[in-house]
């Protein structure tokens, strides 16, 4: 189980199969050091592969979602479940490998993961946070949210991947507009763009979030699975690629036990029970 305390979040796990991060450094906004980036790529892989985690969420606590990096924090950055990362040798060559094979890999993990995932935007989420928000299948922010890059302030680039998201989102013309004028929205704002999904008042974010998570959860996951792929595949193929890849994920999902559950119920008007496999009462494999 991945539920516990780790370097700047935790994880505790609701029914049914919902894994909430939670990251906990509110007082600097949830700016996320080496260790805790290196620890979230590491229990987000375990998560993957964990058939009793269905759902992610992301949420934080105080005013911050993820405010950023901190590269400056007086606190202990030793990652939690592996070696810590050298210090920065301030050459191009150095910061470029960091980038590729550090920087940008929470935001590509979270992307990767084949499990619906769900950032629940309580507060500042800059950066890496707005990166974070952007990976995840579905955004609801708080009200008070506000979302944004805005690294050119600084003379810095969106280089944990940021700019490719927006570009998915908002297409080049907007993320031009949003990088170059160090753009801050607000929540309201934020889904106008479609940044996030849902706006909700502040009070009602994590009942929202685990309303979501709750209902994605008793969904057919295997079927859900598959479906999330094929969409975010579908952006960058042909019709006919798309269409032989979603006939390749319709052959597994079409001889599921789910399929079947969900065909049954549907005739008799009934709701259906799908996952019996996750619960025991069907076989693990699931299929016909």
């Amino acid at each position: 189980m991945i539920e516990g305390e780790y370097q700047g979040f935790d994880v505790r796990i609701e029914d049914p199969g919902i894994a909430v991060f939670t990251f906990n450094r509110a007082e600097r906004l949830n700016a996320m050091g080496s260790g805790t980036r290196r620890d979230l790529v590491e229990l987000l892989t375990v998560a993957q592969l964990d058939d009793s985690v269905r759902v992610i969420v992301f949420t934080g606590t105080g005013r911050g979602f993820v405010a950023g990096v901190n590269n400056r924090s007086t606190q202990p950055e030793d990652p939690v479940l592996g070696p810590p990362i050298p210090a920065h040798a301030h050459v191009p060559v150095d910061l470029y490998g960091r980038l590729s094979f550090h920087g940008q890999e929470l935001p590509r993990t979270i992307r990767r993961l084949d499990k619906m995932t769900i950032a629940a935007v309580n507060g500042f989420a800059i950066q890496l946070g707005l990166s974070i928000v952007l990976a995840c299948d579905f955004a609801v922010a708080a009200r008070s949210a506000k979302l944004g890059s805005a690294t050119l302030r600084m003379g810095w680039q969106p280089d944990e991947g940021g700019h490719w998201l927006l570009v998915e989102h908002l297409g080049v013309k907007r993320t031009m507009d949003f990088l170059m004028h160090k753009r801050i929205v607000d929540a309201a704002e934020a889904e106008r763009l479609g940044l996030v999904n849902e706006v909700v008042d502040d009070d009602q974010l994590a009942a929202r979030a685990m309303e979501l998570a709750s209902e994605l959860a008793n969904g057919p996951q295997v079927a859900m699975r598959l479906l999330k792929k094929a969409v975010y595949n579908a952006e960058r193929l042909t019709f006919d690629q798309a269409g032989d890849d979603i006939a390749s994920k319709t052959a597994i999902s079409d001889f599921h036990l789910d399929a079947r559950e969900g065909s049954v119920a549907f005739f008799a008007r009934e709701p259906a029970t799908f996952n019996k496999w996750l619960t025991g009462d069907e076989p693990v494999d699931g299929h016909l």
